[in-house]
């Protein structure tokens, strides 16, 4: 047991794609989309952005003739793959056809705009987007109003007054439940290798705890060649703020709720730890490859890193399988 105590202290690159990476400002320059004044856009935002700005972003889009028809939090978009992969095909269903991001760092509103390719992540090496950058958002709002007006002419009027904010969107296509899921006893579990030969080594060293059959696989692997290698389920991460990941995982928030009690095997015991409601956190669970079932586990077991999370899942299987 001393072995996986110390990967988890050396572990330091992290399993999830950080949002930090922000691949979005890092798009070749290109040209304004050009149905931003005649179609469907959503806004992704950080979830710093006060009501205020939100609200002030809105009714420069208005202003401009940009039909912004849903606003969503970027952790909550990309707190996994398979969250990212159900917003996209919500804004598909959507009709979105532009998408801007709106992000702060170094002291500077950065504002990209670009096509809605069907999918959330940067799949096109040949993927364009207009940026502009400001230490004032008036300012970035006011490059974008000045950029469309002077290029296309406006064919949006009819523009929903207030920003439409859409906190969660149909994730799971198959059952939910607060367990554990027994088969794995005889079916195989997915884990799907980051890439990164020293992080994937010490990934699977940490796998050896887990009691089951389980295989490391390359992303992306279709679901049918996982199931040719005899693989019914596959492990999923999921990232973001402590209440996000709940209501993304279909957990029911009582009002005024600020804090969670998560259970956490820091030395191989069962404890509880509680973690505020907007504390950023990890949280394991697995998904039946053929029928989209999940399995959350029985408790509540996200943690501030991937790494405790892991390992609070392989500990609360072992412990409720009685396995020693």
């Amino acid at each position: 047991m001393l072995r996986f105590k110390i990967l988890f202290f050396v572990l330091l690159p992290t399993l999830v794609r950080a949002q930090s990476d922000l691949w979005w400002t890092n798009l070749a320059a290109g040209d304004m989309p050009a149905k931003i004044l005649s179609a469907r856009t959503a806004v992704l935002y950080p979830p710093s952005l006060s009501d205020k700005e939100l609200n002030d972003i809105h009714q420069s889009l208005i202003r401009t003739g940009i039909d912004a028809v849903a606003y969503v939090e970027q952790d909550r978009v990309f707190a996994s793959e398979d969250v990212t992969e159900a917003f996209a095909n919500y804004f598909v269903k959507r009709e979105i056809v532009n998408l801007i991001f709106i992000s702060f760092r170094r002291n500077k509103w950065i504002l990209t705009v670009t096509d809605f390719s069907g999918k959330l992540k940067r799949v096109d090496t040949n993927q364009t987007a207009w940026h502009t950058e400001d230490t004032q958002l008036s300012e970035v709002l006011s490059s974008l109003y000045r950029t469309a007006m002077h290029q296309y002419k406006r064919q949006n009027w009819l523009l929903i007054e207030f920003p439409e904010r859409i906190t969660t969107v149909p994730l799971i296509a198959g059952n939910r439940n607060e367990r554990f899921a027994y088969d794995l006893k005889v079916d195989g579990l997915a884990i799907e290798k980051t890439g990164d030969a020293a992080l994937d080594a010490a990934l699977e060293e940490m796998m050896k705890y887990y009691p089951f059959k389980y295989q490391l696989v390359n992303r992306n692997t279709p679901e049918t060649e996982l199931r040719r290698l005899g693989l019914s389920y596959v492990l999923r991460f999921i990232h973001a703020r402590n209440f996000v990941v709940r209501e993304l995982l279909g957990y029911t928030l009582k009002p005024g709720e600020n804090a969670f009690v998560s259970v956490t095997f820091p030395n191989g015991q069962e404890q509880i730890k509680t973690l505020p409601a907007d504390a950023y956190v990890y949280k394991v669970y697995v998904r039946h490859i053929d029928f989209g079932h999940v399995f959350l586990g029985p408790k509540w077991d996200a943690d501030t890193t991937w790494q405790q999370a892991l390992k609070n899942f392989i500990y609360g299987l072992r412990n409720d399988m009685r396995i020693n």
